[in-house]
């Protein structure tokens, strides 16, 4: 799925996806926080960018590749807490409970995730215990 850049952002910080995740997601910058790559990530699951989700998954716990259910449609997300992940910091961890759906079936992922910054760049390790 393509949005446009004045579309409303899927990470729901409220701003538009070409001033939120989507300057992310096309490499014009990076993202400054642990959250903010979060969000990014969010977003790209629910846009179908399998190639930036691989590209900010650390190289320890990447997959070789990565599949994403077209059917699977992203519907909200709710930050439940934060901890580190500054753009001063090198680690930090993201709490958080994402909501899909597919077809009739309603759903949620909830996830502890862990980030480290390295080379000046956030990137996904796992998700915790």
């Amino acid at each position: 799925m393509t949005l446009a850049d004045d579309a409303r952002c899927p990470c729901p910080s409220g701003d538009t996806y070409g001033n939120c995740c989507g300057r992310f997601h096309s490499g014009a910058a990076e993202a400054p926080t642990a959250e903010a790559l979060m969000r990014s990530r969010y977003s790209a699951f629910a846009v179908g960018d399998a190639d930036y989700l691989l590209r900010t998954w650390h190289r320890r716990s990447r997959p070789t590749s990565l599949e994403l259910d077209p059917e699977q449609q992203w519907v909200g997300l709710d930050i439940l807490s934060r901890s580190g992940g500054s753009p001063l910091e090198s680690a930090g961890t993201v709490e958080f409970v994402a909501h899909y759906r597919i077809g009739r079936h309603r759903d949620s992922l909830h996830e502890h995730s862990r980030f480290v910054r390295e080379h000046g760049r956030w990137l996904y390790v796992d998700a915790l215990g």
